[in-house]
């Protein structure tokens, strides 16, 4: 598993210490992570939450009155080194 998907793994099972259930999923450039978040998460809870999601490299919160409030994270995946992404001939 590449390094994003091992941080992002790290990431969901802290949340789900603090009783969120969550959702990893990998994509191209990126693994994410979400959890929806219950109304009755505790104040000590949310700072938890927060010191866990800032180990992401983007977080956020989105809240609708129809699908409540759904926490998520991104963990970026490396891309290529600088000196392969031209081709052989065209190496810096």
């Amino acid at each position: 598993m590449p390094a994003s998907g091992l941080s992002a793994e790290a990431i969901a099972a802290r949340l789900s210490t603090v009783g969120l259930t969550t959702r990893v999923e990998e994509h191209i450039r990126c693994t994410s992570i979400e959890a929806e978040v219950p109304e009755s998460l505790s104040a000590e809870s949310w700072r938890e939450v927060l010191e866990v999601v800032a180990e992401a490299d983007r977080f956020g919160l989105r809240a609708t009155s129809m699908n409540g409030r759904t926490l998520w994270a991104v963990v970026r995946k490396a891309g290529p080194p600088t000196g392969d992404v031209g081709g052989p001939g065209l190496q810096r």
